[in-house]
């Protein structure tokens, strides 16, 4: 069972992405600003982190660096932001896969899937090099 760490201010989006994530499976902690994201990581491993970017104090850009300056977990933003220099900067800030709202249920388990197999591959890869 895969681990699913939200981490987005809007309830209503946090209670749909609830029900989709646990309809496939899925173990998901939700909470609803970056600091309380950040200092979860210290008691939860997910398996994958969906970001929103637009959140009051500390925002997502300034989350997904702070997380991946402690770990490698997979990082999809999923923001209503549709920017191309916005989007830009969340990859550069370490995202590894970006998601504009609205988004299909369909959309976001496969992408989902995919960091997760990416991130297992590369995992396994390495153990193999040492």
């Amino acid at each position: 069972m895969h681990r699913v760490l939200v981490i987005d201010d809007d309830p209503a989006m946090t209670d749909l992405l609830g029900i989709i994530l646990s309809s496939h499976q899925m173990e998901v902690k939700v909470v609803n600003d970056g600091q309380t994201g950040l200092n979860s990581l210290n008691n939860y491993s997910p398996n994958i982190i969906i970001l929103d970017l637009l959140m009051p104090e500390l925002d997502g850009w300034k989350v997904c660096r702070k997380i991946k300056q402690l770990n490698n977990i997979p990082i999809l933003v999923l923001s209503a932001v549709d920017s191309p220099s916005m989007i830009a900067e969340a990859l550069d800030a370490g995202a590894d896969d970006y998601l504009i709202k609205p988004v299909t249920s369909t959309s976001l388990i496969a992408h989902i899937n995919n960091l997760i197999k990416r991130t297992t591959g590369e995992l396994r890869l390495t153990n193999t090099r040492t």
